[in-house]
C-alpha cells in the first residue's frame, strides 16, 4: 500500500542557533503536519561570524529542544549550498524524506518551490526584530544576555561546545561584525 504524503512538510532554516521564534515555527508546522522534516541549510558552512555552528552543532541543539518539547514527528536532514537556484529544490528533494507541503516567508525560496509544484504556506510569524540568530549572535559577541531567547537545550549545547568563545573569537569581539 502506498502512503499519502499529503501532510508531510518542510522547514528550512540555517538555525545558527536555533532560537524560540525557531521553535515556535516548527512546534506550529508539527502541530499542523503527519511528519515535519527540519532542513539544515548551509549546511558546509561553520565556524564563520554568521555561520559560527557546524551542521552537527546545529542537528544537537534542534534534536534536544524538539526532544524536550515532546514532538516526536520529525526528521533532521543537514542541507548543502548548491548555489544553482533551478535545480535547488531537486537537490533538496534528494536529501529529504518525501514532503508536499513547505513553509517559508522567503520569496525565493517560495517561488522555487512553487515552480516546482510544491504547496507552499507562509511560516508562522514570531518577534524577528528579538528572536534573530544575528542578535544572538551579536549578544554573545558583546557579552550581552542572550540565554532567554533560546531553548534551554541550545544554551547547553552552546556551552557544551565552548561556542560563546567560538563566537567572540571568530568575530574579533572587538571589532564585532554583528
Amino acid at each position: 500500500m502506498k502512503h499519502n504524503y499529503d501532510n508531510y512538510s518542510l522547514v528550512v532554516g540555517r538555525f545558527q542557533p536555533l532560537h524560540r521564534g525557531h521553535m515556535d515555527v516548527i512546534c506550529k508546522c508539527a502541530e499542523a503536519s503527519e511528519h515535519i522534516t527540519i532542513g539544515i541549510g548551509s549546511a558546509q558552512c561553520s565556524h564563520t561570524p554568521e555561520n559560527p555552528f557546524t551542521s552537527g552543532e546545529r542537528y544537537m541543539m534542534i534534536n534536544k529542544a524538539l526532544r524536550d518539547e515532546g514532538i516526536d514527528n520529525y526528521s533532521i536532514v543537514p542541507i548543502e549550498d548548491l548555489n544553482r537556484y533551478p535545480v535547488w529544490v531537486a537537490h533538496v528533494v534528494s536529501l529529504v524524506p518525501p514532503f508536499k507541503i513547505v513553509y517559508t516567508n522567503n520569496p525565493l525560496t517560495r517561488r522555487l518551490f512553487e515552480e516546482s509544484g510544491f504547496e507552499v504556506r507562509a511560516s508562522p510569524l514570531y518577534n524577528r526584530e528579538v528572536f534573530s540568530g544575528t542578535e544572538i549572535r551579536r549578544r554573545i559577541a558583546n557579552d550581552e544576555e542572550w540565554r532567554s531567547l533560546v531553548p534551554e537545550a541550545v544554551a547547553k549545547v552552546i556551552d557544551d561546545i565552548d561556542g560563546v568563545n567560538r563566537i567572540k573569537q571568530i568575530s574579533g569581539s572587538n571589532d564585532s561584525p554583528f
